[in-house]
């Protein structure tokens, strides 16, 4: 059928003897298990209501706000618990699910159609976990046409879409079991976010008790030193940009010399504290590391040396990520959200912080390492945790769970 994609999953399961025998679920169109619902109404102007928004990549259906009947102009229309919803810009983008408790009679537009079940027929959970597999998006994808930036869901071609549909009974076995792993992946993110939480207090912790009473000026640690390249025309500059929230430094695309309107980039060396004077009083503050020496930023990022008798880039890396440290950036620096001012260098100079000399930074430094591969071993669970529910939803619906 023109518009629409089938995927069939294979069973193998264990009969007397031990022989495997391959088993397909029938495929069923969605339009035989799902009907759209949702009675519209004309706000009432002495309630307040829920608004629902669907995240995209199947991460919910989530309420957007709350408001007053009166603001609501034209019908809605309302869901109850339970009824499959998509959004037919994003639903090619995953942005699709079912209502939950919280949000029955909240309202919603006619760009978020909702369908309700057969339950005779169609379990709700294995509904909501299908809609989160790659092949189902493939799917709605499919489904959607239009031209760049109006792509739409059509929904005749939506009930079109065939889906594997096992027994009822298969069904809630399946779902059963994606909730069991899907609750042990989740235990284990919460683990590793402690384990992350108490290295970072431990980083705390360390430089207080190390400190002690000393307290030292930023302009007592390191001075403004800046490496001004004059910009060639002919020239290629590769990028460094900063995260914000003490998340680091990050390689951007080269910038043409021909491409920028300013006149000189900043070198960025070894060691340079490179502080963004624009995002600086929200934590966009980082130490540069040796693979990203000879890069470049722009005049809007400051960069600074530290004096070797008084602070060691390693120690520093580890404490401007902590977000007392780069409150004491938001203090010094006037203004309210995107009207605050740039932080300027005798601003951030002029900042007193507890500091250790540098023998304690000298020992702080290799337990900062040890937790910082801690960390790292940490993210790279964190990126095999976010593989193992897509893999897992591959498998259940291939019938392999």
């Amino acid at each position: 059928m023109e518009g629409t994609r089938s995927f069939c999953p294979q069973r193998t399961p264990t009969v007397a003897g031990g022989a495997g025998v391959s088993k397909a679920w029938p495929m069923v169109r969605l339009g035989e298990v799902l009907s759209r619902t949702g009675a519209s109404i004309d706000a009432d102007p002495s309630r307040e209501y829920s608004e629902i928004t669907v995240r995209l990549w199947g991460k919910g259906v989530v309420e957007r706000g709350r408001v007053s009947g009166v603001q609501v102009h034209g019908r809605r229309f309302v869901a109850s618990t339970g009824n499959f919803i998509a959004s037919r810009i994003d639903a090619r983008n995953g942005a699709m699910g079912l209502v939950p408790e919280s949000l029955d009679g909240a309202l919603v537009t006619n760009d978020f159609p909702l369908f309700q079940a057969n339950k005779k027929r169609l379990d709700l959970g294995y509904l909501g976990w299908l809609s989160k597999t790659k092949s189902f998006v493939e799917l709605c994808l499919r489904a959607s046409e239009g031209t760049t930036n109006r792509v739409r869901l059509k929904e005749d071609r939506f009930l079109n879409l065939e889906i594997p549909l096992p027994p009822l009974a298969e069904q809630r076995r399946i779902v059963a079991r994606i909730e069991a792993l899907a609750a042990q992946i989740e235990e284990a993110r919460r683990l590793r976010k402690e384990a992350v939480e108490e290295a970072d207090a431990l980083v705390t912790s360390f430089h207080m008790q190390a400190a002690g009473g000393r307290t030292r000026k930023m302009g007592d640690l390191f001075s403004l030193c800046e490496d001004s390249t004059l910009i060639q025309s002919t020239g290629s500059y590769p990028q460094v940009g900063v995260r914000s929230f003490g998340a680091g430094l990050f390689a951007k695309g080269p910038v043409a010399g021909t491409d920028t309107s300013y006149r000189n980039f900043n070198r960025l060396y070894s060691g340079a504290i490179v502080l963004s004077q624009v995002k600086g009083w929200e934590g966009a503050i980082a130490v540069c590391p040796s693979e990203l020496e000879g890069w470049f930023v722009s005049p809007e990022y400051r960069t600074f040396r530290c004096f070797p008798a008084e602070a060691r880039p390693g120690y520093l890396a580890a404490l401007i990520t902590k977000e007392w440290f780069w409150n004491r950036l938001s203090e010094a620096t006037r203004g309210v959200g995107a009207r605050r001012e740039r932080t300027r260098p005798e601003q951030f100079l002029n900042i007193e912080i507890p500091m250790p000399d540098v023998h304690q930074q000298d020992n702080g430094e290799r337990i900062f390492e040890q937790l910082h591969s801690m960390k790292r071993l940490q993210s790279e669970t964190s990126a095999e945790l976010d593989a193992l529910l897509p893999a897992i939803l591959d498998r259940a619906f291939k019938g392999e769970l």
